[in-house]
């Protein structure tokens, strides 16, 4: 039995779950996210324990990755849609700044054009001027969604090693390098 895959799925007072054979549709405060689970994983709806139940059809190799995988995806669905997630960043340069513009992210990165990111639907961008200018944020309910979208807007421009400049995650440590030393004539 997979250590990840046999735990139960805690479900909060706030969440309805709805399995419809393989598709499961997880309801919460903050949306309503559904997906369809791999071939010969089922779940169960524990009503009385408020919980959900992972089980893999067979023992094989390829049954035993995907009990772990979908039973962290179910889990990642009940945590979005009660808290959310949500990725921070910075842009670090002179001049290097972030607009939103009718649902769109406006990137000026030192480049002769502006970079211009169409929000996705359920994604939600905030730019915190007032608190530090060139700092953003990236929130959503679908794990994957605010990453994928986050990591869209970090290959803009990505950080360089020498002065640290670009687009990088507020958490993300950037290992610096040394510029080439000037070595004067000894004349």
């Amino acid at each position: 039995m997979s250590r990840v895959g046999k735990q139960p799925v805690a479900l909060p007072d706030k969440v309805q779950v709805k399995l419809e054979g393989n598709k499961i549709t997880v309801e919460g405060p903050l949306g309503r996210l559904e997906r369809s689970l791999s071939q010969g994983i089922t779940c169960r709806n524990e009503a009385e324990n408020r919980r959900l139940v992972l089980t893999r059809a067979s023992d094989t190799k390829q049954q035993r990755m995907l009990h772990g995988l979908e039973r962290s995806l179910v889990r990642n669905m009940v945590v979005g849609v009660t808290q959310g997630y949500r990725k921070e960043m910075e842009i670090v340069g002179i001049g290097y700044s972030a607009k939103l513009d009718a649902g769109a992210l406006l990137l000026e990165l030192g480049f002769a054009n502006t970079i211009k990111f169409e929000v996705p639907k359920g994604i939600k961008v905030e730019i915190m001027q007032a608190t530090n200018p060139g700092r953003l944020a990236i929130s959503g309910s679908d794990k994957h969604d605010v990453g994928q979208f986050a990591a869209r807007v970090r290959g803009a421009k990505p950080p360089e090693p020498y002065q640290g400049k670009g687009i990088k995650y507020a958490n993300e440590v950037i290992r610096r390098k040394a510029g080439k030393a000037f070595v004067g004539t000894g004349t």
